[in-house]
């Protein structure tokens, strides 16, 4: 691949060279467009799969939230189902996209510290429910980062 580099007067980290392709490069990688859309599909299959496991196993999830000190459990767990699964759809699909990373955000932003408190959590579940927790950190910095392209959409 042909590049050339450009530096900067400037005497801080823009004294790092910049490498940029030339117009005829053809091993350039794909066009943001096509990162973006893999993206969308790949964080929405997560949100639905995960929306659909609450509806499937609604009971054992219910009892899971009830321990958790969640009131109306057997509610609550189908309705955050369906956020899910609606916010998964609507960043796959890009309709709608503010609300649906909004939604995401914020299910994330209240569920991660209630269902995954491994701070509090017994030694053989410690590691579970840390990996759940980092697992919806990532996924927050996701939804964030869905909800800034919307915006700027």
């Amino acid at each position: 691949m042909a590049t050339t580099t450009e530096t900067s007067d400037a005497g801080s980290l823009d004294d790092v060279p910049v490498e940029t392709a030339d117009e005829g490069d053809t091993d350039r990688v794909p066009d943001d467009a096509l990162f973006f859309r893999m993206a969308r599909l790949l964080f929405g299959a997560v949100l639905v799969f995960t929306g659909l496991n609450h509806f499937q196993n609604t009971e054992a999830m219910a009892g899971y939230a009830d321990a958790k000190g969640i009131p109306n459990a057997e509610t609550m767990v189908p309705l955050s189902g369906g956020l899910l699964v609606f916010s998964g759809l609507g960043i796959a699909l890009w309709k709608l996209p503010k609300l649906a990373a909004g939604a995401a955000a914020t299910f994330l932003v209240a569920a991660t510290p209630t269902m995954h408190d491994f701070w509090n959590a017994d030694e053989e579940e410690k590691q579970t429910e840390t990996n759940a927790f980092l697992k919806n950190v990532a996924m927050l910095g996701g939804a964030f980062a869905f909800l800034v392209r919307a915006n700027d959409d």
